[in-house]
């Protein structure tokens, strides 16, 4: 199909470059032909090899894909995250691989009906909703006392809700 759309793109073969670089109408030899075939089988082939590789690249490398693993492993590195002081200077970078690590997690897991329902993924939902909107709208500002306690409730339930498997 891709070199059926190649051919359409580039037209149906049937033009040749003459002596003086004019073209000429005319239906060309048949190695021509076969010869440009095979290359736009083997472009049609690196197109799909690159796409194959692009989404086997392991963008989702933090995650597991076992909802129990990750929901502790992401509750426990946001606990992490949130602790870390003020006037530290990989808190910045730190902040950075939350909002990624939570961008990860929340794309894997929220399309998932099996996933969605359950109390822990409801719990973990509100606690990264509240620290995302956060670091989206203040991200230079401290995390506030009042938030940061109800962060850290918020995160060990989920914990606790998903060990125990509901």
């Amino acid at each position: 199909m891709l070199i059926l759309a190649a051919e359409a793109m580039l037209g149906s073969g049937n033009v040749a470059m003459g002596p003086d670089n004019a073209t000429t109408t005319g239906h060309g030899s048949f190695w021509n032909r076969i010869s440009r075939r095979l290359m736009l089988a083997m472009t049609a082939l690196g197109l799909v090899l690159c796409l194959f590789l692009a989404a086997c690249s392991g963008a989702d490398a933090r995650l597991s894909g076992n909802y129990v693993d990750d929901t502790v492993s992401v509750a426990q590195s946001l606990l992490t995250t949130i602790a870390i002081d003020q006037d530290d200077p990989s808190r910045q970078s730190s902040e950075v691989e939350a909002r990624a690590l939570i961008n990860d997690y929340m794309s894997r897991y929220r399309p998932q009906s099996r996933v969605n329902g359950l109390a822990s993924f409801t719990t973990m939902q509100t606690a990264l909703n509240s620290l995302a909107a956060h670091y989206a709208g203040y991200a230079n500002r401290p995390l506030p006392e009042a938030l940061r306690t109800r962060l850290e409730k918020e995160l060990a339930k989920a914990e606790r809700t998903v060990v125990r498997g509901s």
